[in-house]
């Protein structure tokens, strides 16, 4: 099983930073073979180029803000549009993003062409202040780095479990 792990954000925006840092500490851990981590950053498109190399899985990770403690720590299933259903306007709005900065904006992409997988979760964690700018997260997201890395460990090897011999 080829299963893609994608750490989003922005380090200059502090809690934004949480889904790179987590990639970096996922390079740190053994995982299985077929598993590769790449650091998105604010490239979505990086993203998108990744995945036409053919993916099983992919595992994003992200700051979000969905009003919860900061440092929550959420499991999704994100629902990704379909580009066909949008109009020429939506089209535009969501895509002409040069670096699909988002990673719903990356989904939309990848599904268009094809090469998004159907198995994907978007571990995100809640961010203190969305605004926020500067090279520290608070310590609630910091401290979540570690319960997101294990929580990605531990669906990457269900997953690599689940395949058959």
């Amino acid at each position: 099983m080829r299963i893609l792990i994608s750490g989003f954000g922005n380090v200059l925006r502090c809690d934004d930073a949480f889904g790179v840092e987590v990639a970096r500490r996922l390079e740190q851990v053994a995982l299985p073979a077929g598993v590769r981590v790449v650091e998105t950053g604010i490239a979505g498109l990086t993203l998108v180029q990744e995945l036409r190399d053919g993916f099983d899985a992919l595992v994003v990770v992200d700051a979000v803000d969905h009003g919860r403690l900061p440092g929550t720590v959420l499991m999704i299933e994100p629902e990704v549009l379909d580009v066909d259903t949008l109009s020429w306007d939506q089209r535009h709005e969501l895509l002409t993003d040069m670096h699909l900065t988002t990673p719903e904006r990356a989904f939309v992409m990848a599904r268009a062409l094809g090469v998004l997988p159907e198995n994907r979760l978007l571990v995100g964690c809640q961010i203190s202040d969305p605004e926020a700018v500067g090279e520290e997260m608070t310590p609630e997201v910091a401290a979540a780095v570690d319960v997101a890395v294990a929580e990605i460990v531990r669906h990457v090897n269900a997953l690599t479990a689940s395949m058959p011999a």
